[in-house]
């Protein structure tokens, strides 16, 4: 176990797979207690049980990020448990395939509903016990497709340009509290849902890999890459480090 968050409390939504658990797994390794959150009741609890055969402190938390009540329920739930919040990790995300012409309002909203409008609501019931304190670290896990972004994705290149958006607002809107709001810019990451995704348009794992090979670094990113990110920007090696656009893309972001 390290030491860099020893004492903070961690919230990381979306942490029943992919980055989401390699963040939440990565924080606790580092001494956080977190609480893993997602839809999964079943790889949730299986992530949390990783967490603690590593010697590390955690609670699952059901959540559906597109309800008001889970978002407020996942914020009570972790202060009961471990009494204060210090890290809101940002980290669920949904991203269907959709240009202008194939993008439904159906599809429009319930990226939205995840990608922008669970952020909203996590901050929105975090925030004041980071007030309490006067202290606090939230992390809006972002996407180089968030400036500009490929014509397939157009709702989620969308719904993460508000993400970066609402980042700098809170930066601004909570210094006074001591309280700091990033925004860390991935690249392309290999997890289950991105081999689940391409696998619908005929791509197989190996295919991924080999389009890895060709990627400035010569490979796709990890989960793991993205919680080194994270961590620093969780950690008080960042004190003074606020609406920061923190690029861990294995290259320049394209904007």
């Amino acid at each position: 176990m390290g030491g860099r968050v020893k004492g903070k409390v961690a919230i990381v939504t979306g942490s029943t797979s992919g980055v989401g658990a390699g963040v939440a797994i990565r924080l606790a390794a580092e001494g956080a207690s977190v609480t893993v959150s997602g839809r999964n009741e079943e790889a949730g609890n299986r992530v949390a049980a990783q967490i603690r055969e590593a010697g590390g402190t955690t609670i699952y938390v059901r959540t559906d990020l597109t309800r008001e009540n889970d978002c407020r329920n996942l914020v009570e739930q972790t202060v009961a448990a471990f009494g204060k919040l210090d890290i809101l990790v940002n980290n669920a995300g949904i991203f269907p395939r959709g240009t202008l012409e194939t993008t439904t309002a159906e599809l429009w909203d319930s990226i939205f509903a995840v990608n922008a409008r669970g952020p909203f609501f996590c901050c929105k019931y975090a925030i004041p016990h980071m007030q309490a304190q006067k202290s606090g670290s939230i992390i809006n896990v972002g996407s180089g497709n968030g400036y500009c972004g490929a014509p397939n994705l157009l709702a989620y290149s969308a719904s993460k340009g508000a993400l970066l958006t609402m980042t700098r607002n809170l930066a601004r809107a909570y210094a006074r509290d001591h309280i700091r709001v990033n925004w860390l810019t991935t690249g392309w990451v290999l997890t289950e849902g991105e081999v689940a995704v391409h696998a619908l348009e005929g791509r197989s794992k190996e295919w991924l890999i080999e389009a890895g090979a060709q990627q400035p670094f010569g490979r796709l990113m990890t989960p793991e890459d993205i919680a080194n990110g994270v961590l620093f920007l969780a950690s008080d090696e960042a004190e003074f480090v606020s609406a920061a656009e923190l690029p861990v893309a294995g290259g320049p972001s394209i904007r």
